[in-house]
Formats: structure tokens, sequence, C-alpha cells
């Protein structure tokens, strides 16, 4: 048998400190490399539905710098194997071996790592400190219901309540991930769809590193209509339109404006920006509109291969989503 200590927990309800032991023969091990909040749940809603014991461990405080945001998760289960990051990766082997302890204990529990932890052979290298829940997961219903709105492009929500050591499922809120009184919410948009349009080499190449990326991706390199368009445009959606031809692009264009993305964006020197907002005004459309189009697209706008595009204009939409979220 081996022993560990337990950390403090940071809510009252659940395990404080003390010694425990788990059985010999179950190691942690990567399952799955993933940091997508609806991966690692589906992890744990498949292993619960296996009839495999699965705890879902949330980060649920900041202290200082860290790795990763309030609501990141790690999914793992009794026999080892789990997927996620609640840090960098320089935590999560031990995150697991506490998980384990509390599945072979049936109580959820509290782990605090870093600054304020009493492990002081943990450390993160960011300097901060962060406190995690670790729930034994009874009900897969909730989760279901989360996994459910993602897949149909919905905001939802989960609640934790420490207490009676479950969790809820709340539909789309505008509460933000974090705590309110003694429950622990944790909110999941859908996620990014990048609408790559174009009949080139940056179109191609592009798609290529969103794909490797882990984005969604919607290639469009058909003639469409401006409201057959923007049926497939979403607020969690950014648009990218790597066209060499404004007459090709302008349908789209058309769409984007009339839609909701988070980003529209316009592949072409300053030059043809002014020649494409031109025609926009020609069919009514006014400077606020425009104003929308990040054209030069990408952050830089010097680019000449399609390499150096599509990378510019991958990191121009990531900080752009981040700024939503």
């Amino acid at each position: 048998m081996r022993s560990f200590k337990v950390a403090v927990p940071v809510r009252e309800g659940v395990e404080m400190a003390s010694e425990r032991v788990v059985p010999e023969g179950v190691e942690p091990v990567v399952a799955i490399a993933t940091d997508k909040p609806a991966n690692i749940l589906r992890y744990a809603y498949d292993s619960l539905l296996a009839g495999i014991p699965v705890a879902l461990v949330t980060l649920v405080d900041i202290h200082g710098g860290t790795a990763r945001s309030l609501g990141a998760h790690m999914a793992v289960r009794a026999d080892g194997r789990y997927c996620g990051f609640v840090s960098g990766g320089c935590t999560e082997n031990a995150v697991a071996a506490e998980a384990l302890e509390a599945l072979s204990l049936g109580r959820d529990r509290f782990l605090k790592l870093g600054e304020g932890s009493p492990f002081f052979d943990i450390v993160l290298p960011c300097g901060g400190g962060i406190n995690l829940s670790i729930h034994i997961l009874r009900d897969a219903d909730p989760v279901r219901q989360v996994l459910f709105h993602l897949a149909s492009r919905r905001p939802a929500t989960l609640r934790y309540l420490p207490g009676s050591q479950t969790i809820e499922f709340e539909g789309p809120t505008e509460s933000e991930t974090g705590w309110q009184d003694d429950v622990f919410l944790t909110s999941y948009q859908p996620p990014t769809r990048l609408i790559l349009c174009g009949r080139s080499i940056e179109l191609t190449t592009t798609v290529q590193v969103a794909q490797a990326a882990g984005y969604e991706v919607l290639q469009i390199d058909q003639p469409m209509n401006s409201i057959d368009f923007a049926s497939r445009i979403d607020e969690y959606s950014a648009v990218a339109l790597l066209f060499h031809d404004l007459d090709r692009e302008l349908p789209l264009l058309q769409g984007a404006l009339t839609s909701k993305p988070f980003y529209i964006g316009a592949l072409g020197s300053r030059r043809t920006h002014e020649k494409r907002s031109a025609a926009l005004r020609r069919i009514g459309f006014g400077e606020t509109d425009i104003a929308k189009i990040k054209a030069p697209i990408g952050v830089f706008d010097k680019a000449r291969d399609a390499s150096s595009i599509a990378l510019s204009v991958l990191a121009d939409i990531a900080a752009a989503r981040l700024r939503t979220q």
C-alpha cells in the first residue's frame, strides 16, 4: 500500500487533510493529451457510462500567476488513466494521484498546490498557487447536457456544490466562471469555428495549420450567396477571406457583415481594402460595418508566402477570441 498526504480544503463540507492509502498497482498515466473542455468532459462521461469510476478535477482558485484559467479540468479514472490540464503539466501526475485517493474513499476533496500549499516539494514554475476541487462524478446527466449544448453550439454551465458533493447543469447564463457564495460555476462556450474562404495556396495552407492546431474548420472554396453563407456563422465563428478576387469575395463578405462573427478578416493590401470598402459603400454598407473588417488580415501585413500568412491569420484570430471570452 502507498500513503499520501491530502491538502486542506478551501471550502467546508469536503474532506480535510489526513493520511490515506491507495491500493498498489494503480498508477496515474496520461490517456489523452488535451486541454479542450468538451474532450475532457466527454472522456469523463464515457468512462462513467462504461462503469469506470471517474473524478472531475477543476481549477477553482488562483493566487498569482498560473498556466491555466479558472475552470480548467482534468478527468481521472479509477484505473489511473487521465486527461486534461490544471497547470502547465508539472503537477498533473500528482493531482491524478490525489484524485485516485478520493475515488478510493468515495469522497470529494480540495487540493492546494504551489503558494500556500502544505506540499513543499510541489512548486509551480509560475510561482503562484492554485486550489482544485476533486469531485467524484456520480451523475452523468449534467455532463451529458453540457456536451449536448456545446455540440449544438450553445453555451452551458455546470454548478458544483461542495456541501452536497454534487454537480448540476445550468443553461446559458451571464455568469462568469468562479465562485458564487459556496457554489462554483464553470461556464463553457462552443468551440471556435474558423470559416476559411478562398481558392488559393493561402487557403490550403491556412486550413492545414488550423486543423493541426485543433480548430473546427469550415472550408469554403466554391461560390455561395450571402444568405446561405450567413446561416453558417455564429458569434463563436471567425471568418477569413483569402481571395485575390474582390468579385468572388464580395457575396461572402456581405454574409459575414450581416452576421455576428467575432472576427472578419480579408486578404489584400491597403489599396485593395480601399477598393473593397468602396464596393461595400455602393451596396449600402456604412463605415461602422466596414470597420469590422481586419484588412490587411493577420497580425503582420507584410507576409508574402502562404505559411507566414497562415500563421499571421491564425494568431490574429486566436487573439481576437481571447478578447471575447
